[in-house]
């Protein structure tokens, strides 16, 4: 059975998706690479540069929300744009990882939707019967 790793979601303001994972470490990482897709198409992206990544929170949605946010906030400060996440440590209230890309350049890269924010509007981060699943709204 192919594992879906995450789906866009339409939503009258914003845009947001669902992101699945076996283990938290993979739903983050999914979830990482999702809000990636829609900043911009990921096979244009090349793996030129890396970025360390650390997050904080009292519970799984705020520490998805910080780490999501943390990515977005380098993204913009350094006109970066991502193609991969990685976990390399998740703790109940703590995420370290990996983002790997490079500089925007519009002659090779296809913008796609500029986030704003990650918002908590509707933010769930659930065990199912195949591992973990969450959902995230953002502000565009």
């Amino acid at each position: 059975m192919v594992r879906v790793a995450y789906e866009i979601v339409e939503h009258p303001a914003d845009v947001g998706f669902r992101a699945y994972g076996a283990t938290l470490e993979e739903l983050f990482k999914n979830a990482a690479e999702a809000m990636m897709s829609l900043a911009c198409a990921l096979e244009s992206i090349e793996e030129r540069e890396r970025r360390d990544v650390a997050a904080q929170g009292e519970n799984l949605e705020a520490l998805l929300y910080d780490w999501l946010t943390e990515i977005l906030a380098i993204a913009d400060a350094e006109q970066l744009v991502f193609r991969r996440a990685e976990v390399t440590e998740l703790e109940c209230s703590k995420a370290r990882g990996i983002v790997y890309g490079e500089k925007f350049d519009k002659s090779r890269h296809h913008a796609g939707t500029y986030i704003k924010a990650v918002t908590y509007h509707q933010l769930q981060v659930e065990r199912t019967p195949d591992g973990w699943r969450a959902q995230v709204f953002l502000d565009v």
